[in-house]
């Protein structure tokens, strides 16, 4: 019979500003929620959002494993707030579904050949790039770097743990969906980032796309029975039956 795949929250994650509650931009510092999924000898652990120290130390009171037990690691999306503590699973395989990719990287390199060309203009005119530039320099540089180490995701990272697309907050969002006989599990990333955002039945409206957000959303809540939200912790779907 094959094993039950497991999702057990490793750290709760937190908005840098909760719109349903009023806040303004830099009420705190944002981070997923960070979870550990178990299929068999698979263990994925999915938005690595708290910087490495505090991430690992979370890692190992939760679960009892050392980073190099992990053996992927899964980004519902490329925001920063979602991979803070990515280098500290330099032994696991990176992963982000293909388009999340795609539509994150040719910014990026778009970016980075204007920084180029701007560099190359400067020191032509005996000048080097401000300083603001050369910070956005760097940004980009390791985000290319992080985002050319990450994996397209396969359809399903493990048995039962497959890719479940929530394009809207970012046009390539996607979740992880862990069909259970006990009960349905629908990691959502940002789709649904707090337990607010979900008894009101709201999407996020700093969404790329606010319309398929809300369709993401209404689909999110349609198939899951328990869900884990993207800023929060994991919660019963309270449109569904008690099971």
């Amino acid at each position: 019979m094959p094993s039950v795949p497991h999702a057990r929250v490793i750290s709760i994650g937190a908005m840098s500003a909760h719109p349903l509650r009023g806040e303004r931009a830099g009420a705190r510092t944002g981070h997923a929620t960070t979870t550990l999924v178990t299929s068999g000898d698979t263990r994925i652990l999915v938005d690595p959002g708290q910087p490495a120290p505090a991430l690992v130390a979370r890692l190992e009171e939760r679960s009892g494993l050392t980073p190099e037990r992990i053996t992927h690691v899964f980004l519902t999306s490329f925001h920063p707030e979602l991979r803070r503590g990515l280098e500290a699973f330099e032994h696991a395989e990176w992963l982000i579904a293909e388009r999340e990719r795609e539509t994150v990287g040719v910014p990026i390199a778009q970016s980075l050949q204007r920084l180029a060309q701007s560099a190359e203009d400067a020191r032509d005119a005996g000048e080097q790039l401000h300083d603001d530039q050369q910070t956005m320099l760097k940004v980009l540089q390791r985000d290319a770097a992080i985002l050319q180490r990450c994996r397209p995701a396969p359809d399903s990272l493990a048995p039962g743990v497959d890719l479940f697309p929530l394009p809207g907050v970012t046009p390539g969002l996607t979740g992880l969906l862990l069909p259970r006989p006990v009960g349905d599990i629908l990691i959502t990333g940002d789709a649904i980032p707090t337990i607010e955002h979900l008894e009101q039945g709201k999407a996020p409206q700093h969404a790329a796309d606010v319309a398929q957000a809300r369709d993401s959303f209404a689909e999110a809540i349609e198939i899951a029975d328990l869900l884990v939200l993207g800023r929060d912790n994991m919660v019963v779907n309270p449109t569904k039956r008690p099971f």
